[in-house]
């Protein structure tokens, strides 16, 4: 599998343009991975993230069937952009430029322009979408990052409150009071145990943070997904533009309805910091 590397002084980088998948991110300052090394260290999440309850929902009086995916078979999982090899516009030993084009029967046709760059102690993630469809259709992006655990690592972010998980891994009822396991107010260690959970209320940040390391996330986006499985060591957060199953919420919330030729984007900022550096 091609792969290709970014680096600079401060960080290291692989991406395969088969998903445009990120293989690595390390710290080369503290000679540790910042997020945690396979085929899928992160992945870019469109033209929706997660799932959507029975692969349909209604949109301007039709329902729409959504594809079938090769990898789950309820579910159009994560989009298809994950799945898809991209074109290389551009590299660099700082920047990336990747694109990608899908087009589906159900309504989704678009373009993808996806950007990797390094800034000194920050990577940059910016993913760019293009309605190519006569029709309207709804969207949805999100970056889905596999963060490294040690055994002194902590999380905190804030939240409003969150879907608890129910049957095929879809959200219950929206719940406004955190629980123990599931609040990450203050820094704490993740429970080793499952977690699969998206939040409301997010203002944006994480912080991952353990002996020698601070990480923090930034992503100007409402909602947060966190995914833990016991007795790995990663822990996933992952901002997405809409909840989870939106597309059969009310008002479908975080969902963009494009024209022909309109756009939509995320972009996502992780920055390395060591333990005792004040906030850039």
């Amino acid at each position: 599998m091609e792969m290709l590397l970014l680096e600079n002084e401060h960080l290291r980088l692989t991406v395969a343009p088969q998903g445009a998948a990120i293989r690595s991110l390390e710290s080369l300052t503290h000679q540790q991975p910042i997020l945690h090394p396979g085929d899928k260290a992160l992945f870019p999440m469109l033209p929706l993230a997660n799932r959507v309850a029975g692969n349909r929902f209604p949109l301007h009086g039709e329902l729409i069937e959504l594809p079938k995916s090769p990898v789950d078979e309820q579910f159009f999982l994560h989009g298809d952009g994950w799945l898809k090899t991209w074109e290389v516009e551009k590299h660099d030993s700082l920047n990336l430029v990747l694109t990608m084009e899908s087009q589906h029967h159900c309504g989704f046709d678009y373009q993808a322009r996806l950007a990797y760059r390094l800034e000194g102690i920050r990577f940059i993630a910016e993913l760019e979408l293009s309605h190519r469809g006569s029709k309207p259709m709804v969207y949805g992006l999100g970056f889905h990052p596999f963060f490294h655990l040690t055994p002194s690592t902590h999380v905190q972010f804030g939240a409003t409150g969150f879907w608890p998980e129910g049957e095929n891994h879809l959200p219950l009822e929206w719940q406004g009071e955190l629980t123990a396991q599931t609040d990450f107010l203050q820094p704490k260690t993740p429970d080793n145990q499952w977690l699969n959970v998206g939040y409301s209320g997010w203002n944006g940040r994480a912080l991952i943070e353990n002996d020698e390391m601070r990480v923090q996330l930034r992503c100007a986006t409402p909602y947060l997904m966190v995914f833990r499985m016991e007795d790995e060591t990663f822990i996933c957060l992952e901002p997405q533009t809409h909840p989870v199953n939106a597309h059969n919420m009310a008002g479908q919330p975080g969902l963009v309805l494009l024209q022909n030729e309109q756009s939509t984007a995320i972009k996502m900022e992780i920055t390395v910091l060591s333990r005792d550096d004040k906030t850039p």
